[in-house]
């Protein structure tokens, strides 16, 4: 019996011992995939948060006093350039006109009479001329009141939808009251700031006005069916946020945008020779981005990196690394700082490939 006890101990030593044996061989046969940094022409899609304006958005302010006698539209109604809009009681202006046509007719037959009497010697030049300078100022009054009276009807300056009303039928309206407003939709202005450094990566490339191209995300996640081109830039930047502003300007033929929409810009940024790494080779420490780096003794070693721009499964590194660093793919969390490892070296193009990404 006590021999049997004995093999038994015997046998379940030499199991164990073949056991840890066997785990300690695997975990030394275990290798980590590693790759480079690679450098590749590329491009991101940035987003902008943006306002959406009308090209010609304006006031429309009575410039008479009176009663608002008529209203010939409504609101949010296309109306054409030259279209009667409001109409302010004329009465007072009419009697004005006839006035001033009076006082022509006066000063004209005044000039006549003078003019015949002059030119027979009976009154001095003196007299004629005074009598000229009546019938001008008689003359500018009268276009002043044509103008008076033309002002009491409010035109549409251009083709555009009108907004509310601030006055209402019967309204009495002093010279400067708001009465609407008046945008013109056919095309819109889309402003969106940009950093600095975006800024100059894009004057850097956008040549041609495929490369000013941008699209409009609505504020109902959906991306309007036309494409904008960015025309103009802002002279000065914000100091306070170290932005400019861009604006692109959009095609509007079914009137879709109103002005004081908001949305946001989506913006193809492109870089060229820029660093790029797989996302899942990095690891956070509080707000910092590092990277395990393998030194000419095979230990890793952490490093921190800045990471300037985020692509799918792939981050653009501006500073810690170097085209030549090898740096652990796979298992970061498996491994710590100083250990020595066996790896397996994977081209970072194949990295890329398999993460089917594109970069162009």
């Amino acid at each position: 019996m006590n021999r049997l006890y004995i093999f038994m101990t015997l046998c379940a030593i030499l199991a164990l011992a073949s056991c840890k044996s066997h785990e300690e061989h695997h975990e030394a046969e275990t290798k980590y995939l590693v790759t480079s940094p690679v450098r590749k022409d590329t491009s991101i899609n940035k987003d902008y948060v943006c306002q959406i304006h009308a090209i010609q958005h304006i006031e429309l302010r009575a410039q008479e006093r009176g009663y608002l006698q008529n209203i010939y539209i409504d609101e949010g109604k296309f109306v054409k350039e030259g279209d009667l809009l409001f109409q302010i009681m004329p009465r007072l202006y009419e009697a004005e006109l006839k006035k001033a046509e009076a006082e022509v007719n006066f000063a004209q037959i005044e000039y006549n009479n003078t003019k015949r009497l002059a030119d027979s010697n009976v009154v001095a030049p003196n007299e004629l001329a005074m009598a000229a300078a009546k019938l001008q100022k008689a003359n500018a009054e009268l276009a002043l009141a044509k103008v008076h009276l033309d002002f009491t009807q409010l035109r549409a300056p251009f083709s555009g939808i009108i907004d509310r009303f601030h006055v209402r039928l019967g309204s009495l309206i002093d010279e400067g009251d708001l009465l609407t407003e008046l945008s013109d939709n056919s095309k819109m202005w889309v402003y969106f700031n940009v950093p600095e450094a975006e800024y100059l990566e894009y004057e850097s490339h956008a040549k041609t006005e495929d490369q000013r191209k941008v699209y409009l995300i609505m504020a109902n996640s959906q991306k309007f069916d036309q494409v904008g081109i960015v025309e103009t830039i802002e002279a000065d930047f914000n100091n306070e946020t170290g932005n400019i502003a861009f604006r692109a300007t959009f095609p509007n033929p079914k009137g879709l945008l109103r002005h004081g929409e908001t949305g946001n810009i989506e913006m193809v940024i492109r870089l060229k020779n820029a660093l790029l790494i797989p996302q899942k080779a990095i690891f956070d420490v509080l707000d910092k981005r590092y990277v395990f780096v393998l030194d000419a003794e095979n230990k890793l070693r952490s490093r921190q990196i800045t990471v300037g721009s985020e692509l799918p499964h792939l981050s653009v590194v501006t500073s810690g690394l170097e085209e030549s660093d090898k740096i652990l793919l796979e298992g970061l969390r498996k491994v710590r700082e100083g250990q020595e490892i066996a790896y397996e070296f994977q081209d970072p193009n194949e990295v890329i490939n398999h993460l089917e990404l594109y970069a162009e």
